[in-house]
């Protein structure tokens, strides 16, 4: 069940919905959203420095992105084709039984930005400030303001809570996150080195003779 506006102020009075700081729910609540504003901060590639990225280096998926700070007055300018990753203002915590889903902006789409590449599901349970995977898919540069209104978020709720919220999952890589981190793909290929193989190779048993 997606949560009306009616649930959503219900939600946030009981505090199973937690939005940090408190948003003004005149201008940012829809019929069945909550809007979210851009933060200041920005992860760019440093694409000039390395021909490729390789998931499986720790220090390469985070070198090979620096990060920015745009003042609050002044636009950061996306270009054709750059894709970014930026936070919102807000942090969101959700009680465990409940996920939210980001969405993008249609007046920010028809101008060929989008919000998000896959990530658009937030876990029950979940702690932190989103972080979008912004992208320029249109075909001029387009400014984007720290504070602007850049994604809206949707609720919902589940049959029952879970029994491993997002919080308390083992591997839950962005758990708690306050800036843009760079992706940690690394940690799978890590632990998947150290885990024990999921099964042996049995010998077959040698033919028995028959007696004569």
């Amino acid at each position: 069940m997606v949560l009306s506006d009616r649930y959503i102020r219900r939600y946030l009075a009981d505090g199973r919905i937690k939005i940090t700081p408190e948003p003004n729910l005149e201008e940012a609540l829809g019929p069945c959203t909550v809007d979210f504003q851009l933060g200041n901060i920005f992860k760019i590639f440093n694409h000039s420095k390395y021909p490729y990225i390789d998931p499986r280096d720790p220090h390469l998926t985070a070198e090979v992105m620096k990060e920015i700070v745009i003042p609050d007055s002044e636009p950061f300018i996306m270009r054709p084709g750059e894709f970014v990753l930026a936070t919102t203002v807000e942090e969101l915590e959700l009680s465990d039984d409940l996920l939210a889903r980001l969405e993008g902006r249609s007046s920010l789409g028809r101008l060929g930005i989008i919000v998000h590449s896959t990530a658009a599901r937030f876990d029950p349970g979940w702690i932190g400030r989103p972080v979008m995977e912004l992208g320029n898919i249109g075909v001029m540069a387009v400014a984007l303001y720290p504070g602007m209104r850049i994604c809206s978020f949707t609720f919902e709720e589940l049959s029952s809570p879970v029994d491993t919220p997002y919080r308390n999952k083992k591997g839950a890589k962005y758990a708690g996150q306050t800036a843009p981190e760079p992706s940690k793909l690394a940690e799978e290929f890590e632990s998947r080195r150290k885990a024990p193989l999921a099964h042996t190779i049995r010998k077959k048993p040698k033919a028995q003779r028959r007696k004569s």
